[in-house]
């Protein structure tokens, strides 16, 4: 079986994606996309989105590129 492949993205487009945890932890599976966290300094490089789970609504913090590893999270609701 083949590696998953790694999304392409683009950080300016994230905003209120869906994605779905491969692996589900506290009965969160399915996440949206609530915040692009912009740089402290202007010009600067988005780094961050915050993550917020439809199920217990809890908000969290994740490098944006990290959505790209396929192991990990998949686009959209599945």
């Amino acid at each position: 079986m083949s590696a998953p492949a790694r999304t392409r993205l683009s950080p300016k487009k994230l905003l209120h994606s869906k994605w779905t945890a491969v692996a589900p932890r506290r009965k969160e599976k399915h996440f949206l996309v609530t915040r692009v966290v912009e740089p402290e300094l202007e010009g600067g490089a988005v780094e961050f989105v915050e993550l917020e789970a439809v199920h217990s609504k809890r908000v969290q913090r994740l490098a944006w590129r990290e959505l790209a590893d396929g192991t990990t999270w998949v686009q959209g609701w599945k």
